[in-house]
């Protein structure tokens, strides 16, 4: 994919200082991290490396990554490396996709708590699908997936959510076969996961409130007093709760395909930038209320910096997470249980695993050849400014 003609660091480097100069009550010192991560990243500031072509012999230098996990230039290559990791716990399975949505009403009180009510959403959802997929009722049977955690929406809004990706099927509850699901689409209750992941997470946001693990500030003082709390509450349990499901779809090769557009994503990329004239940012976004027509949205940069960074995630908080018989506890042994049990079962009609999709793709490949590059060196920040041309003086 060709380079953008704009980048989000251009607009860091354009606006970035300025909000830093301002100092707004929100901006921490990971939202400084972040920006000059993100500022630095792929310049000669970070140092860099020779690399050669092992075909034919081209040499080049690259400038290093900042491999923060906010910038949109450094997501690629690690998503390739999970996915990578990930290929050999997957089954030969359809997969199934279920979204948990928390109301638009607990949002400011997630930026506010952010490792304390993204923690409760994972958990909440997670114990959810375990629950209604191990009732005789629907499936029967333990199930596996990944939840992958976004908090953003199309016009860079603060909207937690995560993404599960579900095997169609499960562990017997005595181990000794897999259980397929009754109907083709495996698609879970929606109504019945909504009440259920409400119950779960309003209980769990109780206890954090009485354990003193949620902190108020600004506006949201108020609801430090437990009469105010409560009454919020009430009004988020008496909505229905936005679940989605969507039918299973391909298999193992698929999934990785679809796998890798959700769990490296940041909360915009490169590619989604159109200008930025006068101060003002233009971007696409999907609008999903008109069949996901492709729109422009114009922001003015200090605005649209602050929602960028309204996702930035506490420091070492973990974003994909694994259950079911892929935790990481369980998958040493339920993991090899299942393979063995899909095995002896009877085939279902899946696609077969591409030999071509399991083979290595180099980093980086040589812009004359196609082949792949190898690094011959690797350069500090001093060394690349001494081979640099000297600047011309006015």
């Amino acid at each position: 994919m060709s380079r953008p003609l704009l980048e989000l660091a251009d607009i860091v480097r354009s606006a970035g200082q300025k909000l830093i100069d301002q100092r707004p009550a929100w901006l921490t010192w990971l939202h400084l991290k972040v920006l000059v991560a993100i500022e630095r990243c792929r310049t000669a500031a970070l140092g860099g490396h020779v690399d050669e072509c092992s075909r034919c012999g081209h040499r080049a230098i690259s400038y290093n990554s900042c491999r923060n996990r906010h910038c949109p230039k450094c997501q690629s290559q690690a998503r390739d490396r999970w996915l990578n990791a990930r290929r050999s716990e997957l089954l030969a399975v359809p997969y199934a996709h279920v979204v948990f949505t928390l109301p638009h009403e607990l949002a400011p009180l997630a930026l506010q708590n952010k490792e304390v009510i993204y923690g409760l959403l994972f958990r909440s959802s997670a114990e959810t699908l375990i629950e209604i997929a191990k009732d005789p009722k629907h499936l029967g049977a333990d199930i596996g997936f990944f939840s992958v955690l976004h908090t953003w929406n199309q016009k860079l809004q603060h909207h937690p959510h995560v993404h599960c990706v579900v095997a169609a099927g499960g562990l017997s509850s005595d181990r000794t076969h897999w259980v397929r699901p009754r109907r083709n689409d495996f698609c879970l209750p929606v109504a019945v996961l909504s009440k259920v992941f409400r119950g779960k997470f309003m209980a769990a946001i109780k206890q954090a409130f009485v354990a003193g693990e949620l902190h108020f500030y600004g506006q949201l003082q108020a609801l430090s007093q437990p009469k105010l709390f409560r009454s919020l509450l009430g009004q988020l349990f008496s909505k229905r709760w936005v679940v989605y499901c969507k039918p299973p779809f391909g298999g193992p090769d698929q999934v990785l395909r679809y796998l890798g557009a959700y769990t490296h994503r940041v909360a915009i990329s490169n590619h989604r930038l159109v200008s930025l004239v006068e101060d003002k940012v233009t971007f696409r976004w999907r609008d999903s209320a008109h069949k996901n027509k492709k729109r422009l949205m114009t922001l003015p940069v200090d605005e649209f910096l602050r929602r960028f960074l309204l996702h930035v995630l506490p420091l070492r908080f973990v974003r994909i997470r694994h259950f079911g018989f892929l935790s990481g506890r369980r998958r040493g042994t339920l993991l090899p249980l299942c393979k063995s049990l899909l095995a002896t079962a009877t085939p279902t009609a899946t696609p077969p695993q591409s030999s071509v999709a399991s083979a290595p793709v180099p980093s980086w490949t040589c812009p004359l050849c196609g082949g792949p590059m190898i690094v011959l060196d690797r350069l500090s920040a001093v060394q690349l400014r001494l081979r640099s041309p000297p600047t011309k003086v006015a």
